[in-house]
């Protein structure tokens, strides 16, 4: 579908085809963390460093999105849960495709936990999100992890491939899933999604060179870029980590190279 072709290139590189994107969605689940108070600076921030999209919820698009002038893709999130619940792991629709379309967005996100106690419901609710995106040609990213109470390592290639596989089985265009830890065993999660895969960047690291070999690792594993928040816009210096991970997505860079950016 034309219009998904289109929407697909505003949220990716189109020399590399890979993808720079990094969510600011976590107000809802951890609440108002540094970095995503004065969202225009944050996203001008990123924007500058060489984001290809953001992704948020519906009632921070406009505190944020473009208000600064930058251009760059936004990605609606659709799915949320709080950690002051009893089952954070239990994610729950609270927006739609067609708000989406309304808010301009250039794609949408669902993120679903393999493994959980309600992983019927949410595989339920990726299908119905998945049927719309397909009608409206909406460009559908799916965060999948294996959680619940049968995993044991959250990690786990295979696990983590199974993960992957769900999303993809029911229609992602794009998975972001949690890196493994090496190249070859991410090569195994790529290669069993059949669609292109972009890692989560989890909690916040302490070794700015830690996560730039992670980025580093998951490009040369066959990954088409990142989906990283906290580590780039919690970072003492949001510019310069976002100019380091896009230079080794989009530009092949190294991570001694890349670590130039940072000073």
């Amino acid at each position: 579908m034309f219009g998904k072709k289109i929407r697909m290139e505003r949220i990716m590189d189109r020399e590399s085809g890979n993808a720079v994107i990094v969510p600011m969605d976590h107000g809802i689940s951890v609440g108002p963390i540094s970095g995503l108070t004065d969202m225009k600076s944050t996203v001008s921030s990123v924007t500058e460093g060489g984001a290809t999209a953001v992704l948020m919820h519906k009632g921070i698009v406009p505190k944020g999105h473009r208000t600064a002038g930058h251009d760059v893709g936004l990605i609606l999130h659709l799915s949320a849960s709080t950690n002051l619940g009893i089952s954070s792991d239990s994610k729950v629709l609270v927006s739609t495709v067609e708000e989406a379309l309304k808010l301009g967005a250039d794609a949408v996100s669902v993120h679903i936990n393999v493994g959980a106690e309600t992983e019927p419901g949410m595989l339920s609710d990726l299908g119905k999100v998945s049927g719309r995106c397909m009608e409206w040609g909406m460009p559908l990213i799916v965060m999948a992890y294996p959680r619940g109470p049968k995993i044991k390592d959250s990690f786990d290639p295979e696990a983590v491939a199974h993960a992957a596989r769900v999303a993809a089985e029911l229609g992602a265009d794009i998975v972001k899933c949690s890196y493994t830890g090496d190249a070859d065993s991410f090569r195994s999660v790529v290669r069993g999604a059949m669609v292109p895969v972009v890692i989560a960047g989890g909690p916040k690291m302490d070794s700015d060179t830690s996560i730039l070999e992670m980025v580093s690792g998951s490009i040369e594993a066959g990954g088409c870029g990142v989906s990283i928040g906290r580590n780039i816009f919690q970072h003492s210096n949001a510019k310069g980590m976002m100019k380091a991970v896009s230079e080794i997505v989009l530009n092949g860079a190294d991570v001694k190279e890349a670590a130039k950016h940072l000073g």
